[in-house]
């Protein structure tokens, strides 16, 4: 490409970059934050339930009578599942449904005396969850994460171009010149940290997105359409005539109990330690409510809550006879969903333990470095009275690919395809009419 047609679409990539960039940063420093924080979800949990652990195991009762206690405290109560004990001195956990619409876990200790008892929607992973998908704003939070994250899709690609060496050496491309200081290694750091970690920022945004609410819809549409369906998807993002995920829902809903089981919980969860399922595995009775689809029939279910999704397994058992009834795991699944709860258990830093959790910190280190980064570098160059934003190409016949680029982004992302329409029409329409706004967004103006 000769430096006349290069030009204009370098402006224009610049642009974008500059304007993705000014918006995403205060997402991108609060969800590396939270994002980062939350790969410990195991290790914060533990930490909250560190009083239910270790306890004398002497006088130990069944896990039948411990359900009960657990009923006794909290009358009118549904029981939803029963946690097994990680080792023999940890205490049950209880998971209860109650009258009033929200959900308890219950810790029973070995001997039968409920010890405490904790609202899940209140432990610190819950919280931290809420700030990372929703800001705590419910539904528009949602998808204002969800246009953050299409955004930031399109500032890491345009990123990558503007890094692009073009001729020039591995100085200030493969790694920072610190040493010149000033701008020079402020907008070193930014672009090299941008191409080392935009790999993993990438897959970090992608496997975010059966989470959200539009994208996540349209890939549930498509998916049913195309015939990727096996079974009901257990991951909660999009619109979902199964979704249950409605703890107030849930809570009141209770076990819907056809038949009373003739074998006693105890008897499954003996038959659990077979499985060798990883922790925390849980026991359904028949009926109990499920986060992800239509619940569980009359059958004792066994299955475990891991993230590390690969691993998840469920085993039903017949509520009559004990006999196994049914069985399936990550292999029964269509590639799709397999592909997705790999990636669901990656961003979530489960799939690989300990090595997975220190890559999720180091993306998320290097995001923050990048927001940081980029701030310092616009108030650096940021000329009084207007936002700074790199001048507009002047020829626009030579963006045609540009123009396709960001067609393909908007096809693939709903919600950046609403906002480019919206930023058109505002360009268009609404800024020629505000010319002090015009100039200071550097939008230049109709004239004649």
């Amino acid at each position: 490409m000769t430096d006349s047609n290069r030009v204009p679409l370098y402006r224009t990539i610049w642009r974008w970059h500059f304007y993705a960039g000014l918006f995403v940063i205060p997402f991108i420093l609060l969800l590396s934050v939270t994002g980062a924080a939350y790969l410990f979800k195991p290790d914060l949990d533990r930490w909250e339930e560190r009083s239910w652990r270790g306890l004398p195991t002497a006088g130990t009762v069944d896990a039948d009578a411990q359900v009960a206690a657990a009923l006794a405290d909290f009358p009118g109560a549904s029981f939803h599942y029963y946690r097994i004990p990680e080792a023999p001195g940890d205490a049950a956990v209880v998971h209860l449904g109650l009258s009033n619409g929200t959900m308890r876990d219950v810790a029973v200790s070995p001997q039968g005396c409920v010890i405490g008892s904790a609202d899940p929607d209140a432990r610190i992973s819950a919280w931290l969850s809420r700030i990372h998908g929703s800001l705590l704003i419910g539904r528009a939070g949602s998808l204002i994460v969800e246009l953050a994250a299409s955004w930031a899709i399109a500032m890491i690609l345009t990123g990558l171009y503007l890094w692009w060496p073009r001729g020039r050496g591995l100085a200030g491309v493969a790694w920072p010149r610190l040493s010149l200081g000033g701008r020079i290694a402020l907008r070193d750091l930014h672009a090299v940290t941008g191409f080392w970690v935009s790999g993993l920022a990438l897959v970090l945004l992608l496997t975010a997105l059966p989470w959200t609410d539009v994208w996540a819809s349209g890939f549930r549409a498509v998916r049913a359409e195309m015939g990727w369906v096996s079974g009901v998807p257990d991951w909660k993002g999009g619109a979902d005539p199964h979704a249950a995920h409605d703890h107030g829902a849930m809570a009141m809903a209770g076990p819907m109990i056809h038949a009373s089981p003739a074998i006693p919980l105890a008897r499954i969860v003996e038959r659990a330690k077979a499985e060798a399922l990883p922790a925390p595995v849980i026991v359904q009775p028949p009926g109990a409510p499920n986060l992800f689809g239509p619940p569980n029939g009359d059958t004792w279910t066994l299955t475990t809550q891991t993230q590390n999704r690969p691993q998840v397994r469920k085993v039903s058992y017949d509520i009559a006879t004990g006999a196994e009834v049914a069985r399936s795991g990550f292999a029964d699944k269509h590639i799709i969903d397999r592909v997705v709860n790999m990636g669901i258990a990656w961003h979530e830093g489960q799939l690989f333990g300990r090595i997975n959790q220190l890559i999720g910190v180091m993306t998320a280190l290097a995001l923050f470095t990048l927001a940081v980064s980029g701030f310092l570098m616009w108030r650096r160059r940021k000329p009084e009275g207007t936002v700074g934003a790199p001048p507009a190409a002047r020829d626009p016949a030579r963006l045609r690919g540009i123009t396709a680029i960001v067609l393909i982004l908007a096809a693939l992302l709903p919600l950046l395809a609403v906002s480019l329409i919206l930023l058109w029409i505002a360009e268009r329409l609404v800024l020629p009419r505000l010319p002090r706004a015009a100039g200071w967004l550097g939008v230049e103006r109709a004239t004649g």
